[in-house]
């Protein structure tokens, strides 16, 4: 039997953006949809080991999102890959909560998901059954190459790569390495 890739799903570096402001919830609804198109901040530094997975994958993918695209290209200078929509992150739009409440963006972020995963809150965006049938075509692309014995890597989004990390576990995939949610963070699955 021939030997079983690994699939790395890794989120993106950290964008040009400060979360060190207090927000409403009308304010982090345009918060996160300029967030969506940012670029990363100058200067970082892509973790070495990551760079030498990327390098020595036989398969690199991206998000089409700027953040996870200019990652893959931080860690792998010049290589071509391909940037796949499926990938991108699940939706994030705050409840209606009164212009009072200002929060973090991360707790904003926090209470946005909350909302979304346990009370379908979509404002006619992706809503959870949707973006969990699209984690299972995100899973199906990364689980082809790796079958056929093949390194995958995937630079994306965290709550996104969490929720095809579920579904790589449902198909037989271990988890075997998890840096948290950082970025940058990398998750590592195997099957026998």
């Amino acid at each position: 039997m021939r030997q079983r890739g690994t699939i790395v799903l890794a989120r993106h570096g950290e964008p040009d953006v400060s979360r060190k402001v207090s927000l409403s919830a009308a304010e982090y609804r345009a918060f996160w949809a300029r967030y969506e198109g940012l670029s990363l901040l100058p200067g970082q530094t892509p973790p070495a080991e990551l760079a030498v997975r990327a390098g020595a994958a036989h398969v690199l993918i991206s998000s089409t999102l700027p953040r996870a695209i200019e990652s893959a290209q931080a860690l792998a200078p010049g290589r071509d890959f391909a940037r796949e929509a499926v990938l991108i992150e699940a939706p994030l739009p705050p409840p209606r909560f009164p212009g009072f409440v200002r929060l973090s963006p991360k707790v904003w972020g926090f209470i946005s998901r909350f909302w979304w995963w346990f009370f379908n809150h979509h404002e006619g965006q992706e809503n959870r059954d949707q973006a969990l049938a699209r984690a299972e075509r995100a899973a199906d692309l990364v689980e082809s190459p790796a079958l056929a014995g093949q390194d995958v890597v995937v630079l994306a989004h965290g709550f996104f790569n969490y929720m095809i990390g579920r579904a790589l576990k449902r198909r037989g995939w271990r988890l075997v390495e998890s840096q948290g949610w950082k970025y940058w963070s990398v998750r590592r699955f195997e099957r026998k």
